[in-house]
């Protein structure tokens, strides 16, 4: 320790390194710098993250799609989920409607494909998410909806929206780690 002109005590500042226990390496290294936090991966090793590459109007088309292909590859549709960056998805909001907000979040814990909002989604996982960004990246907190949808997958991630919204958004080196 040191001490400041006025005779002080200074201590150090402290920078703290965030494990990643959650994600798969893969998937960490995909949004690592989105993170708010330096954070290094401590999971571990899983398939390469998938971008699917689509306009922003096709985007909840080409999800429901990748959410298909996951179930066809042998995912239990209890640990897949499909989060949208933008407007709710159309199943989202025919189960806010039938069961209120509280029975929708009920549906969480199902056996069936979970639908949601990424903003909903803090501090919830799935272990294969589909995230449909259908939305330009101008809305505010655009980058944290990126990095929070990204995060949510422990095992698989396919992110589903246009290449120029991710570079946009999250920067040059994110859509390079997405292979965009």
């Amino acid at each position: 320790m040191s001490t400041s002109r006025a005779g002080r005590v200074m201590r150090p500042a402290l920078v703290h390194d965030t494990p990643n226990l959650r994600n798969t390496k893969q998937i960490h290294e995909s949004f690592g710098p989105l993170a708010p936090s330096r954070m290094y991966s401590r999971g571990g090793d899983g398939p390469t993250v998938r971008f699917v590459a689509t306009t922003q109007d096709d985007a909840l088309e080409a999800a429901d799609d990748a959410v298909d292909a996951l179930l066809e590859s042998g995912w239990e549709p209890r640990n897949v989920a499909l989060l949208t960056t933008g407007h709710r998805h159309p199943v989202q909001v025919e189960r806010t409607d039938f069961h209120d907000q509280e029975g929708y979040w009920r549906t969480y814990w199902d056996d069936d494909v979970f639908y949601g909002h990424v903003l909903g989604c803090k501090g919830l996982e799935r272990r294969a998410v589909v995230l449909c960004l259908n939305e330009d990246g101008s809305r505010d907190r655009a980058r944290e909806r990126l990095y929070v949808g990204m995060s949510r997958a422990t095992d698989e991630l396919v992110v589903v929206g246009d290449p120029e919204t991710v570079r946009r958004v999250a920067g040059d080196d994110v859509a390079r780690r997405l292979g965009v």
